[in-house]
């Protein structure tokens, strides 16, 4: 029986119609369920519109629901290591989720692109951070454009409201510093988690500083609740928000109370506003197209971050599979190099140069200052 089946395989081969085999496989984790499912679920939507040939290799996606619970996406970053032996992960959503992988992905060394808000997946780098490349723009590029503005605008005092974990606390260190070289005084700081109902002591505590200006830092819908209760509470300064909060969900959410907030991000988020010699203006619009046609609705940018990651893995399979293997451990070596190795590559989002010591790869063009004008997102004119 099995000597007839080896044949029949032979012959449909020779015919040209075998069965099409994945040379590649990529393991992608995402929170499409749970407090962060505002961010995962664009991200995995956008699974199936990601390459499914590298050069002459097809590539085979596993997709995995972390449910948001760190503790889940280990358990699915050893599954699709140890039982797929995927050659690259795409993954996880959320910045603690990301953390927490970290080890696992160096361990069996296998490149992981995390599409998540905080730099400290890959700074400082490490042994362990060399095997991890980030599809966002690191937070000092987010960061010192809204330093710029508050410079420009007479900011002179900033409340701080910022999630407790690895997401807030970075933007706290890489904004404390860049607010203080420029003269701004944090004069309160206070911490809040993403599944928070209330955060009404932070608030009053902020309130009660009467800064000029306020930054939340928070991702998702956990972007909106501390924003949201400074407003009701009588605060009339500027708010700032970070790039986690760039989605549709925020406008939605946050209603009139968000309206005049100021934040950086791709220029996904006012894609009609940028010009055409932008470089990823195309390619932007392209994704948002098939995202659309798809799924009967425009995606978020966090989608763009599983998107892009697809896009670096299509330059880079094939640079590695011209050194070895896929399924080997040099194959997975020769694809952690490849992509360190890239070089403009134009995405959604914008431009990737990786280095050694930069595993992100933005510069200024991934980023434009935008605001919230009559319940939409405009650029900051």
């Amino acid at each position: 029986m099995m000597i007839k089946k080896l044949v029949a395989l032979a012959v449909l081969a020779a015919m040209g119609t075998a069965p099409a085999f994945a040379q590649v496989k990529v393991g992608v984790v995402s929170s499409s369920t749970g407090p962060t499912a505002l961010i995962g679920i664009s991200q995995k939507n956008s699974v199936p519109l990601l390459p499914t040939k590298m050069g002459d290799l097809t590539v085979e996606y596993i997709s995995l629901d972390d449910a948001s619970d760190p503790t889940q996406s280990v358990t699915n970053f050893k599954k699709l290591i140890t039982e797929e032996k995927v050659d690259a992960l795409i993954g996880p959503s959320g910045s603690p989720n990301a953390m927490s992988v970290i080890q696992f992905a160096a361990e069996a060394q296998t490149p992981m692109l995390a599409p998540v808000g905080t730099a400290s997946v890959v700074l400082p780098m490490t042994p362990e951070k060399k095997w991890v490349f980030k599809t966002t723009q690191n937070t000092d590029i987010i960061a010192s454009a809204l330093v710029e503005h508050m410079v420009k605008t007479g900011v002179k005092t900033v409340g701080f409201m910022g999630l407790n974990d690895a997401y807030g606390e970075d933007w706290l260190t890489v904004f404390g510093k860049m607010a203080k070289d420029k003269g701004i005084k944090l004069v309160a700081t206070e911490r809040y988690q993403r599944n928070d109902s209330s955060v009404t002591g932070q608030a009053l505590k902020i309130y009660a500083a009467k800064p000029d200006a306020v930054l939340i830092a928070g991702t998702g819908a956990a972007a909106v609740l501390p924003q949201t209760t400074l407003v009701k509470q009588g605060y009339k300064g500027q708010f700032y928000q970070t790039h986690g909060a760039a989605l549709p969900a925020f406008l939605k959410l946050g209603g009139k109370e968000v309206e005049g907030t100021i934040l950086a991000a791709s220029l996904m988020l006012v894609l009609d506003e940028i010009p055409a010699t932008h470089p990823s203006k195309a390619i932007a619009e392209d994704y948002i197209k098939r995202y659309e046609a798809m799924h009967g609705q425009k995606p978020a940018t966090f989608g763009a971050n599983v998107y892009d990651a697809g896009l670096l893995l299509e330059k880079a399979v094939p640079v590695a599979a011209a050194k070895a293997k896929p399924g080997t451990p040099e194959f997975r070596i020769a694809l952690r190099d490849a992509l360190e190795q890239t070089k403009e590559l134009v995405a959604t989002q914008g431009v990737y140069t990786m280095t050694a010591e930069d595993h992100s790869g933005f510069d200024e063009r991934g980023r434009e200052l935008i605001t919230v004008k009559d319940g939409e997102w405009r650029l900051v004119k």
